[in-house]
């Protein structure tokens, strides 16, 4: 699943995965980008069954995708549970959120500004980071670089080490996040 506002930087990464095989799940204008690479890409509106609604804040937000970061491939009831509603199991969360600190400091409108607080992308970074036992994610653009040196040296398996690392500094990004709404909400 790979949903980002910045797109700098991922080409080389999507690069290495589509190599390595991994299929790439996406949203609007992520799908478009990843495809003008020339890589297939699922619509995430093809697995919900379901477009992005309300001028694109409902996107992801959707039981088969967050079933599918969230279903635990080591309980059969989860297993049993995504194979009953066809959730496909999602391993990579690849997350760059809305630039929430740069649109309130270019002194952007208060609607602006709220528009820039991203729902879908840090609810999947949360889905992701709880689930690192099944899953790898990663955060923001800062970490394409070590998943990217990772998959140079073991191919597209992340270790569970691994995978905690990538958890431990996606609760980062959601708690710098969160408290940069907080600051602006004190003082608007």
């Amino acid at each position: 699943m790979i949903s980002v506002y910045h797109k700098d930087g991922l080409d080389e990464l999507l690069k290495k995965l589509n190599a390595e095989g991994v299929k790439f799940l996406s949203t609007g204008g992520t799908q478009q980008f990843i495809e003008s690479l020339g890589y297939e890409c699922t619509k995430v509106e093809t697995v919900t069954s379901y477009p992005s609604i309300l001028g694109g804040r409902v996107k992801t937000l959707h039981p088969k995708i967050f079933g599918g970061i969230l279903g635990r491939r080591s309980l059969e009831s989860d297993i049993a549970q995504m194979e009953q509603y066809d959730i496909p199991a999602i391993d990579l969360v690849v997350v760059d959120l809305y630039p929430f600190e740069d649109t309130v400091a270019s002194g952007a409108s208060a609607e602006d500004i709220i528009e820039k607080i991203d729902i879908g992308g840090i609810s999947l970074i949360r889905a992701g980071a709880k689930n690192f036992n099944d899953v790898a994610i990663v955060p923001s653009k800062a970490e394409y670089g070590l998943l990217l040196e990772w998959i140079n040296a073991q191919g597209a398996e992340t270790t569970l080490a691994q995978r905690k690392t990538l958890a431990t500094r996606a609760f980062g990004v959601s708690s710098h996040y969160d408290t940069a709404i907080h600051s602006w909400f004190q003082n608007a």
